[in-house]
């Protein structure tokens, strides 16, 4: 074989496999197409369900729809609960695998961190030290009060 007869071979073989491909990719595409024709949700005519008979009927589709809803939301609320504890697990496991790199790393940062760590608690400190102080004050009071009214009571009784 020489070189011109490879290069003839290889574009054919290259033309096989494109067509191949665009026939696979068409086929995709009209079954696809197929399949959201038949999924499509049928219009309901809402003046004919739900207005075209007695009240009685009106309020038993009312109430059938209540309980459809009240069934999808109790089905999606046991399973967002069940989500949340597979989380919860999954986090504890993983915590618990890693305490002790958690831990030194920790220690690390706050070693590393100290000076930085320190000028930032004065900062907040000075910047909040007027609300610390109110908040303070105000728990003291409450614990004072409490105890002059348990006196109180003691006293008059």
């Amino acid at each position: 074989m020489n070189l011109d007869e490879l290069k003839k071979r290889r574009e054919d073989n290259i033309l096989k496999h494109k067509q191949k491909k665009k026939a696979y990719y068409l086929k995709k595409k009209l079954q696809v197409q197929e399949n959201t024709s038949i999924k499509q949700k049928k219009s309901i005519d809402y003046n004919k369900e739900l207005f075209s008979g007695s009240i009685d009927d009106f309020t038993k589709k009312i109430k059938e729809i209540a309980k459809k809803q009240k069934s999808h939301i109790q089905n999606r609320e046991d399973i967002i609960i069940a989500k949340m504890k597979e989380y919860k697990e999954k986090k504890k496991d993983y915590y618990n695998k890693n305490k002790e790199q958690r831990l030194e790393y920790d220690k690390e940062y706050r070693e590393n961190k100290k000076e930085e760590l320190k000028k930032y608690r004065k900062e907040y400190y000075a910047k909040n030290k007027e609300k610390i102080l109110k908040k303070q004050k105000e728990y003291r009071n409450n614990i004072k009060s409490d105890e002059n009214n348990g006196e109180w009571f003691f006293y008059n009784n």
